[in-house]
């Protein structure tokens, strides 16, 4: 079981290693840091107050993509109303599913900035919202308070979880691979003038969602873009 918790351009050091605690306390260690302003710090490692190694494992990379590469099922945090509505969780029914999907893969928990969040970019790779509830009239949590209140479910699922309830096929298409069909799909769509131009990311953004529900497995994502393929050809010939 691979259970990944993401940070996105985390703007305080301290916030870091206290969110490195929190997952130490309930028995994570795979940590990912994206475009972090500040790391490694001091004060990161003082907050981690004895979770330091989980800081020294963790991974810095440039874009949200290349942490989530390999990840199956991901889940991203969001007190935010949306444009485009994306499915939306509570953080135990999340939990319960993230565990269960990662039988199949690394599974991810995303969280963004202290101050603005997530952006619908960033959205656009994953599964589901995860929203913590809280009073309306004082809605803001700490970073390292949700990411608290995740890793806590997360552990109550697992310690109750009996294992997945079905066999797929095929293992579930990896963040990578679906990244991958989008931008052939994106290509075809504009080459066969079917995405307007300019506004191709409204289009592209609701084929995301409707993947997203379909959950492609390996094979099928092969499928896909062998059909792509297929329309690339005939439109090749046909240009002739």
């Amino acid at each position: 079981m691979s259970i990944r918790i993401v940070l996105v351009g985390t703007t305080h050091p301290g916030n870091i290693g206290a969110v490195a605690r929190a997952m130490k306390n309930m028995g994570l260690s795979d940590l990912r840091l994206v475009r972090p302003k500040y790391f490694p710090h001091e004060e990161a490692t003082a907050r981690a107050s004895g979770a330091s190694d989980i800081l020294e494992r963790a991974r810095v990379t440039d874009t949200l993509a290349e942490a989530l590469e390999d990840c199956v099922y991901v889940a991203a945090t969001s007190a935010r109303s949306r444009a485009i509505s994306w499915p939306c969780m509570g953080p135990r029914d999340c939990a319960e599913r993230m565990i269960m999907e990662s039988a199949n893969g690394p599974v991810a928990c995303v969280f963004g900035p202290e101050k603005t969040g997530l952006h619908n970019d960033d959205l656009d790779l994953c599964h589901t919202l995860l929203t913590i509830p809280t009073d309306p009239g004082f809605s803001s949590l700490n970073l390292a308070m949700a990411v608290q209140v995740v890793t806590y479910e997360l552990r109550v699922a697992g310690m109750l979880d009996e294992g997945p309830v079905f066999d797929a096929e095929a293992p579930p298409a990896t963040s990578k691979e679906m990244e991958h069909f989008y931008t052939h799909l994106e290509q075809v769509l504009r080459d066969i003038d079917f995405l307007d131009p300019d506004n191709p990311r409204h289009l592209m953004r609701r084929m995301r969602r409707l993947f997203i529900r379909a959950r492609p497995d390996k094979n099928e994502v092969n499928i896909l873009r062998g059909i792509l393929t297929a329309i690339d050809k005939t439109r090749g010939s046909d240009d002739q």
